[in-house]
Parts: C-alpha cells; structure tokens; sequence
C-alpha cells in the first residue's frame, strides 16, 4: 500500500540525498579552485623573486589608460588572450618595437602570460629600459579565466579556449578549454 506520507517521505529522502550531492560537488569544486590558485601562488613564489609589481585581476579594471602586454609566444596569443592585449611575445621579444609603440616611459603597462613568470621576466627588461609604470598580473591569463574574466580570440569574440602552455602547467588552469598546440604537424 502506498500512502500520502510514503510519498513525502521519499520525496525527503529524495531531497536530502540531492542537496548532499550537490553540496559535495559544489565543495569540491571550490575547494579544486583554491588549489589551483594556491598552486599558482606557490609556483610564483618559487619561481619569481619580486622585482615587478604584481597587480591582482580584479585591480586591473581599475585601470583607465593601461597597456596591457601579452608576455606569451605567438601561437599562445592567437588562441585567446585579455581584451586589447598587445602582443610582446617572449622569445621574440623586441624592445624597440615595444618602444616604438610606447614612448611615453610613464605609461602604465600591465604584463601577463600563463601565470606571471616569463611577464616578471618582461616586466623587467621595460623597468630596465626606463619604463616607471610596470605591473605583473598575478597569476596570469590562468587565474584571469580561473575567476571566469573573458578572453577573446584573434577576431575579438569571446572564447572559452586557453593555450595551457603544457601539459603540467595546465593543471592550474582550472576553468575554460585548454589547448596545447595548434601548429599543424
């Protein structure tokens, strides 16, 4: 026989096991999010020695006149990358031309690349040249998009995709879709 009540209580029973669940997995994945960025931050703190300003993503909106400089390879860019970035590159990285785009030394100039060591490398060759507003984003385009801040790709839409550098550096990317290369073998 199946009564009123029976149906309540399975509807409770029902309810709890969902609202455990989801509490679970909402837990974890909180939880998933703070160790990547607890990764992060002990992966620059090992890795950076603090010669360039961190600036925090969120900070950056505060910001009017900023240039911001992708501090990443090429085929890394063209995947996505902040909104009005400027391409710098690393290996290729050419101070004059930077300096031919920036001649104002008091520019405000915020670097970023995966997740802020080779902008902290960057960073400091703009200091070294005379450049009195440099800034590292901390954590970089990982923790950009791990806060859930837009990248764009090449045409300037919106886009989920993020070059994770590597297989071991991706790890700390923990929201959008990675990508690993796009080089046509």
């Amino acid at each position: 026989m199946f009564s009123y009540n029976s149906k309540i209580s399975e509807r409770v029973v029902n309810f709890e096991f969902m609202f455990k669940f989801y509490f679970f997995f909402l837990s974890f994945c909180i939880s998933f999010c703070a160790v990547a960025q607890s990764s992060i931050h002990k992966s620059l703190d090992a890795l950076n020695v603090g010669s360039v300003e961190y600036v925090q993503p969120k900070n950056l909106f505060n910001y009017k006149d900023v240039v911001i400089l992708d501090a990443r390879e090429k085929e890394e860019f063209e995947v996505s990358h902040l909104e009005n970035a400027v391409w710098a590159g690393y290996s290729n990285f050419d101070l004059d031309t930077i300096q031919s785009h920036l001649p104002k030394k008091e520019s405000t100039i915020v670097v970023y690349c995966s997740i802020g060591v080779r902008s902290e490398d960057i960073g400091e060759k703009l200091i070294r040249a005379g450049y009195t507003d440099v800034k590292n984003l901390f954590g970089g385009i990982f923790l950009w998009k791990n806060l859930g801040y837009p990248v764009f790709d090449l045409s300037g839409e919106e886009t989920e995709k993020i070059h994770a550098y590597s297989k071991e550096w991706g790890l700390l990317l923990t929201n959008g879709t990675k990508v690993y290369t796009t080089k046509k073998e």
